[in-house]
Parts: C-alpha cells; structure tokens; sequence
C-alpha cells in the first residue's frame, strides 16, 4: 500500500521476508521502502495473480467501502485490489457515510478544467491538488461536499465516466473483505 499506515507496516513485515517470495507495490514509494528492507518487488505484470493486498484507507463506512487516494497513488491501488484474491484494509477513519474526506480523482492534465466542471455538476467542490503528480503523471482534484453519499457505487461509476478521468478514490464497487480498526478496545476487525 501507500502512506504512514502502509509505510508502518511494511517496516513491520521485513523481518518476516522470509515467509513470501515478493511484494507488488502500488507506488514507486512503497516499492523503495521494500528494497530498503530487502523484499523483493515485482511488477505486477510479472506474477500470475496477488494473493492479499494490504492498505490503508482514509475513511471506511460499515460496507467496508472506501476512500482512498490521499497519497495520489489511487489508480495503483485500485488495480492491485482489482487482482488481489483478498484485500485487507488496516486502519482508517471509520464512518457512517463517506464524504467527509475530500475524494481523491486522478485526472489527466488536460482535462483539469473540463473534469472540475463536471465534477460541479455532481455537487462536488474540485481543488486541484498543486504541485502533486502521480507515480502515473497525472493531476489529482480533490473533491469536497460530496457528504453525505448515498449511493457511493453510483457516484464511483458517474466519476469515472468522466472524459479525462483516470479513476477516483472511492472503493465502493470492490471495497474491502475485512477491515482491521485500531479503537480504544484494542484492534476491532470487520468483515464485508
């Protein structure tokens, strides 16, 4: 995965390496941090399937659906949990409806303007995210007041539809199988 809670962990498995052939990583980030720990990493296109994929996420509701893409490393993310036989989510910020945190959208530069429009039409609130690239060079819009979501499968396939949208940050199509939430009682796991 991708961020602090991905980073942690990471930090954690290396002195389990020992146990498992590789790792994909879904940024250039978390790659380099699992060669600092001598895990080798593949290219995704180089393995046959991936068994688990482990991230976090920035908010999580009870369908176990996400946002994600705080880190700008949404599209790697989503085709790693696309071929992930199971996806685990570890950490997040849980909540009723998801929208509070803004949702991340990859968009390809030229479409900026055209994207933020449509997005405004969606009753969304688009801040482009200066001075950020993704690992695939593209922009990231940042997209406020969507909350509450009512249909988060909905507006996941209406912003994708997008011309000019690489995809968006909602994980509601294929959101998490388990959900591991560190709260005051210790660690609570839930399923979908």
């Amino acid at each position: 995965g991708t961020g602090s809670t991905a980073n942690c962990f990471i930090d954690q498995i290396a002195e389990h390496k020992h146990l498992f052939a590789g790792t994909v990583a879904s940024s250039e980030g978390s790659a380099e941090r699992h060669r600092s720990h001598g895990i080798d990493v593949f290219d995704l296109n180089q393995v046959d399937e991936v068994t688990i994929y482990i991230d976090g996420a920035d908010e999580a509701n009870p369908k176990l659906e996400l946002i994600k893409g705080g880190g700008a490393a949404l599209t790697r993310e989503k085709i790693v949990t696309a071929v992930a036989k199971e996806f685990v989510c570890i950490e997040s910020k849980w909540v009723d409806s998801l929208g509070t945190f803004p949702l991340p959208v990859e968009v390809i530069p030229m479409a900026r303007s055209h994207v933020a429009r449509e997005l405004v039409k969606l009753g969304g609130d688009p801040v482009w995210r200066e001075g950020v690239i993704t690992d695939n060079g593209n922009i990231i819009l940042d997209v406020h007041h969507l909350y509450p979501m009512a249909s988060s499968c909905n507006i996941e396939e209406k912003i994708n539809h997008i011309t000019g949208v690489v995809t968006n940050g909602l994980f509601a199509l294929k959101p998490a199988d388990i959900l591991f939430l560190a709260t005051q009682q210790g660690i609570v796991s839930h399923r979908a």
